[in-house]
């Protein structure tokens, strides 16, 4: 019997634990019969109740999972860990606010078992206000522009996954991935379902200004390097415009000889001079950044708390 693993990142989602619960429950006990299935909630260190009903969920029902966090890590962190703890055929990431319905999961598993080892929810209507929902599509266009892989739009990482994909995300040891990035790259069998994303039960998004704009500022740094390398361009650019401004002033000196005060033209030949070449390693330096912080970045992703029943069978908890 293949097993389904429900991987759920949380963070202050004390409203939706529980109705989560049953309306899987009951997917598995009405749909997916055939199939054995665990439900993991990943708390990143919630400040209302929520691990509270995690924790009475998990006295209740063997199957229910809990691993919490010794503090908040962010939900780029706390998401792409939470693939680590599933121990099924495939994963089902869902998350805890229930903007993302759980009765997709039939339709992902049907093409689950149809062969595709990656189906990704994307959202063809949003609930969220008009303003949010442009910034959103604007950013996907920029994004698309500068990437190196074409993006897919309007996916939160909400979908069914098989191992083959889950084993590739082990093998990555950023302490931030990007996860939308590794998915272009390495999202093999890929299929789009799309759907409707509804309200979030927690009544207001848990990302304020500047989250989402160090969220996006991820996004096209994990996507693109080709903002760091406008600057080595332009630097080479202006290096070129520099050495003909210098020629030109060389020459209007040389025949108007009072054209410019006494040391004014090599000054100014020398600021923008200098300028062109200290950009110019600016746009290198950055280049030998990027590749370093690929290589060396080794911290823990997370740092775990506790686990609830998250032991194999004839292990002691």
């Amino acid at each position: 019997m293949k097993t389904i693993s429900v991987v759920i990142p949380c963070y202050n989602e004390e409203k939706s634990i529980r109705e989560m619960y049953h309306r899987l429950k009951k997917i598995f006990e009405e749909e997916l019969t055939q199939y054995d299935y665990e439900i993991i909630y990943v708390d990143d260190f919630s400040k209302d109740n929520t691990r509270v009903e995690i924790e009475k969920l998990c006295a209740e029902d063997e199957k229910v999972k809990a691993v919490f966090n010794a503090r908040n890590f962010g939900f780029d962190r706390n998401v792409f860990q939470s693939y680590q703890y599933a121990t099924g055929d495939c994963a089902f990431m869902l998350f805890g606010d229930l903007q993302d319905p759980p009765e997709m999961l039939p339709e992902f598993v049907k093409k689950w078992e149809e062969g595709y080892k990656c189906i990704v929810g994307q959202r063809k209507r949003s609930d969220e206000n008009h303003f949010m929902y442009g910034l959103r599509r604007l950013y996907y266009k920029v994004v698309d522009t500068l990437s190196d892989t074409k993006q897919i739009e309007m996916v939160n990482g909400f979908g069914l996954y098989d191992r083959v994909f889950l084993d590739i995300l082990k093998q990555i040891e950023e302490t931030k991935p990007f996860f939308k990035t590794i998915l272009n790259e390495y999202g093999v069998d890929l299929c789009i379902v799309q759907y409707e994303q509804s309200v979030s039960h927690r009544g207001k998004s848990n990302f304020n200004f500047l989250k989402y704009y160090d969220f996006a500022m991820h996004g096209i740094t994990s996507s693109t390097k080709l903002l760091m390398r406008l600057a080595t361009f332009i630097s080479v650019f202006v290096g070129i415009v520099c050495m003909c401004l210098a020629i030109y002033i060389f020459i209007r000196k040389i025949l108007f000889w009072d054209t410019y005060p006494l040391g004014s033209a090599s000054i100014m030949v020398g600021i923008f001079f200098l300028g062109a070449i200290q950009l110019f390693f600016i746009g290198v330096l950055g280049e030998y950044i990027l590749s370093i912080n690929e290589k060396v970045n080794r911290k823990p992703r997370v740092v775990v708390e506790k686990m609830i029943n998250m032991k194999k069978k004839g292990e002691q908890e």
